[in-house]
């Protein structure tokens, strides 16, 4: 079980191992979305220092909260669109993303973690990334959504129908 909260504690999450990919996007929805939460008033960093955002992510029937569920409200970008950034409204600290449609996981944002988190798997969609030059190549990186993370997330789909 791997736990994440908000940075004053008032909301908590837990998590029921194991993730399916622990990933760092780059793409420019993941980097407006962090931008949006870090213009909040106190809002600790959602993006690295690299212009990436990291998550962990995990089946969404294996994320529940356990703690301060009234307090957290779901950003949008856009109207109309299906994700939905988390914040807890205590202290503006981003906590997850969630969808509004059919996806199966939710990717929940690695710096929220307290304690261990799963390694670093995957960077994706490296070229939107605001200085190509300043991301680690630490782990295998892709220009775009990689192979590798559709067939995880395709397998804890199948095992979510499995399970049923």
């Amino acid at each position: 079980m791997s736990t994440l909260a908000c940075a004053c504690g008032k909301v908590e999450y837990e998590a029921i191992e194991p993730a399916i990919l622990s990933v760092v996007c780059y793409c420019d929805d993941c980097q407006a979305g962090a931008r949006r939460i870090e213009v909040l008033p106190n809002a600790p960093p959602v993006l690295d220092a690299d212009g990436g955002t990291a998550c962990v992510l995990y089946r969404k029937d294996r994320v529940r909260c356990t703690r301060g569920a009234e307090l957290v409200t779901k950003l949008k970008l856009r109207d109309g669109t299906a994700t939905n950034r988390l914040v807890a409204t205590c202290c503006n600290s981003g906590l997850a993303m969630s969808f509004d449609d059919s996806k199966h996981w939710m990717p929940l944002f690695r710096a929220r973690f307290r304690g261990p988190v799963r390694p670093l798997d995957l960077r994706i969609c490296t070229r939107f990334a605001p200085d190509p030059g300043k991301i680690p190549h630490d782990v295998p990186t892709h220009k775009g959504f990689a192979f590798s993370l559709l067939w995880k997330l395709l397998g804890a789909r199948l095992a979510m129908m499995l399970e049923r």
